[in-house]
């Protein structure tokens, strides 16, 4: 699914995992990282995975302090749990979502609260 400024609240809004691949045309890895995330998003129907061009919304790139392409991130419940540049290899992007299914949510929001709360 291809994410954009206009449809990007909503789906995260509706979804509860939504993993994102951040990327550009003219990025060699990122070119090949998209038959491994093609891949897992065939293994994993029920979680939504999107793409960002960083060149066409740079605003949601911006908005994500995207410096570096490709960028994995994944959305749980309106959180961001995980966001991190590189092309992962198929078993490590398995493990990464097996991981964030595993998230105690409950856990994740108290940690966020405490850290604004801090600050």
């Amino acid at each position: 699914m291809e994410l954009t400024k206009d449809n990007f609240d909503e789906v995260v809004n509706q979804d509860s995992f939504v993993l994102i691949d951040f990327w550009a045309s003219w990025c060699g890895p990122c070119r090949s990282f998209a038959p491994v995330y093609d891949k897992a998003a065939e293994n994993h129907p029920d979680l939504v995975f999107g793409k960002v061009d960083t060149e066409a919304q740079q605003e949601l790139a911006a908005a994500f302090e995207i410096t570096s392409i490709p960028t994995l991130a994944i959305i749980r419940e309106n959180v961001l749990v995980f966001a991190a540049p590189g092309a992962l290899p198929p078993a490590a992007l398995e493990d990464l979502i097996q991981q964030a299914k595993g998230l105690d949510m409950d856990a994740v929001r108290a940690k966020v609260a405490a850290e604004k709360s801090a600050t």
